[in-house]
């Protein structure tokens, strides 16, 4: 009799906790719940961040209400997968702060970024624990100091993305052993040394313009793979014609306002770019396309070029050969492709240049612009300059006697 009672006691607390726990699973869907360290990492983060004024950004982050609602962040099951600070609509005024390094709790993170605004302080270095990050990006801040060496731990890291801060120091070349990467974005910083190699054959974008760094491009440490290069604004030095020659899918080049030296590879204008810059350099010695060049934009102006300017230029819509050391007289295609306005820009001002086969009554099209002053010859055509050609029309004797190409 005993026994009957009690397991039916112990059916009726069985039948109970199966109650209790279909409850539950209503009012809780299996999920819904974020990991408790999640929670606590979200929270540290909000403490450490706050909306600019204009921004409401933060109006959502109610932590008595589950936290895979809020702005920004993105839930997978119980762990956060992506966080996105900040509202990304234009105009917005962004956040201030610091990033908290709780950022490092959150173990499923593969996304991180932060859209413009005042933040400051340095990356965390917990950024390393990040194990699943594909995505950072972090630019327009105000963020400072090194780039940790230990994101090169994040061997699936695709896009770094932390430009226009305030980073100084040098690029760590544990970055460029990333196998994995396809877009590094370090423009605009303060940072300093050289150019780590990189590895990744799958590296499409490199952005390191406006920094300071300097030393020479390794001739093995671009990858065939890039198609955007931008180097410009550094004080880069030596040759480019090792690295160069590999990169035969670049789309866009720019090299400009660095020191680079010795010949421009002829095989680089045969690249499908449209804008070529290799302006404000030291390149030197004769440039020799290997074929007609019908890239739309070439500028190798200010550098120290010489020898006879190709005819092979002549299909070049906007092209710059100012300030160089150029010989001999204008081949007579340039005048034809001039006159029939499909070159729009062609400036030859400022080289050792000795004579242009043009009827001085000539009609330069309205769409066109020549410059010619300042070279060893005296203008037959007398066309509107840069401002900054000067006024001078004419290279002083003496110098184009001295001159021997």
């Amino acid at each position: 009799m005993r026994c009957s009672v009690r397991k039916r006691r112990d059916y009726k607390f069985l039948v109970l906790i199966h109650l209790i726990f279909v409850l539950l699973e209503c009012s809780f869907p299996v999920g819904a719940i974020l990991d408790p360290i999640d929670f606590l990492a979200l929270q540290s983060i909000r403490k450490s961040l706050d909306d600019l004024p204009g921004s409401n950004y933060f109006a959502s982050w109610d932590f008595t209400s589950d936290p895979c609602n809020f702005a920004g962040v993105f839930c997978d099951g119980d762990k956060v997968i992506a966080l996105n600070l900040g509202d990304p609509r234009a105009g917005s005024p962004g956040l201030t702060g610091r990033i908290d390094p709780a950022i490092g709790k959150l173990s499923a993170l593969a996304e991180f970024t932060i859209v413009p605004g005042r933040i400051i302080g340095s990356l965390p270095q917990t950024l390393s624990q990040l194990k699943n990050l594909r995505f950072l990006a972090v630019s327009r801040n105000f963020i400072s100091g090194d780039i940790p060496a230990t994101l090169g731990e994040l061997r699936g890291l695709q896009t770094l993305d932390l430009s226009f801060n305030q980073f100084s120091g040098s690029i760590p070349w544990s970055i460029g052993t990333l196998p994995a990467l396809s877009n590094v974005i370090l423009c605009h910083n303060k940072l300093s040394g050289s150019v780590p190699p990189f590895v990744s054959r799958t590296l499409t974008r490199l952005d390191l313009k406006h920094n300071d760094l300097s030393g020479s491009i390794s001739p093995l440490g671009l990858p065939p793979s890039l198609q955007y290069l931008s180097l410009s604004w550094n004080r880069l030095t030596g040759p480019v014609d090792l690295p160069l020659t590999r990169l035969d899918r670049l789309n866009y080049l720019d090299l400009s306002m660095n020191q680079f030296t010795g010949c421009i590879p002829g095989n680089l204008f045969t690249f499908p770019v449209t804008n070529l810059q290799l302006q404000r350099n030291q390149f030197s010695g004769p440039v020799e396309p290997v074929d007609q060049v019908t890239i739309p934009t070439v500028d190798l102006s200010f550098n120290r070029l010489s020898g006879g300017i190709s005819p092979l230029f002549s299909t070049v819509q906007n092209l710059y050969l100012n300030n160089n050391r150029f010989t001999g007289e204008v081949p007579g295609s340039f005048v034809d492709q001039l006159l029939s306005a499909s070159i729009q820009i062609l400036y030859l001002q400022h080289n050792y240049l000795t004579g242009i086969e043009i009827n001085p009554a000539a009609a330069i099209p309205l769409s066109s612009s020549l410059c010619l002053q300042y070279n060893c010859m005296v203008p037959p055509i007398q066309t509107p300059c840069p401002f900054k050609a000067g006024k001078q029309k004419t290279r002083p004797t003496e110098q184009c006697t001295q001159w021997k190409g």
